[in-house]
């Protein structure tokens, strides 16, 4: 697999996907059952590098319709490369509709000098320490880039709120794992955390009739 680490399995394909979910369906008979109701989950492969993590900072705490709109204003602007995040400067930045807050975390992440090509060699846990040291990017944000940008297929976003419910509701918990009870239960499910998060996403949608991830 070229440059990779022989613990960083990439997931590349609808193929992969569907491999790691009957694997999970083996494990855990709660996993399978949930794997009944959902049935083929996504790929949901995204892009890597620069425009993608800028991207995901833009929609930060804000609808899904106005970072789309917020995002247009970056791509015609050409906002998507680090030179010109840096050229912009704070008005040219506000302009596209940043807020204060986000012009840095924009302006930071264009200075942190990350090298995207490299991260693609290298194991979640780097991936995650190299991503979080930057300002505006948090846990949830590096591991959903891993997740999905990067295709590793043993990571899982233990914070998150959807994955979290739906662990309760799968399990019939009495409350809500926080993040440090959600990374024990995940922790049953490597090498295929990914997928588990795919299904887990997916029986949110089902459970709540909403969507659990942009």
């Amino acid at each position: 697999m070229g440059g990779i680490a022989v613990s960083t399995r990439i997931i590349e394909t609808d193929a992969h996907v569907a491999a790691d979910a009957g694997a999970l369906c083996a494990m855990c008979p709660r996993l399978a059952d949930a794997y009944t109701q959902t049935g083929q989950l996504p790929l949901r492969r995204k892009p890597d590098g620069f425009a993608e993590m800028l991207s995901a900072i833009v929609s930060q705490q804000v609808s899904v319709a106005s970072a789309n709109a917020i995002w247009a204003r970056m791509q015609e602007a050409g906002l998507t490369a680090p030179a010109p995040v840096l050229q912009a400067g704070d008005d040219g930045l506000r302009a596209a509709g940043l807020s204060r807050q986000k012009i840095r975390y924009a302006q930071e992440l264009a200075r942190a000098g990350i090298d995207w090509n490299a991260l693609r060699a290298l194991p979640t846990d780097a991936v995650l320490k190299t991503l979080t040291q930057v300002p505006g990017i948090g846990t949830w944000t590096a591991e959903i880039y891993a997740m999905f940008s990067l295709g590793h297929a043993d990571v899982f976003a233990h914070g998150d709120l959807a994955l979290q419910e739906a662990a309760r509701i799968l399990y019939d918990l009495p409350q809500r794992p926080n993040e440090r009870t959600m990374r024990e239960i995940a922790a049953a499910w490597s090498p295929y955390r990914s997928v588990a998060a795919r299904l887990l996403w997916a029986y949110y949608r089902i459970a709540k009739q909403r969507e659990g991830i942009r």
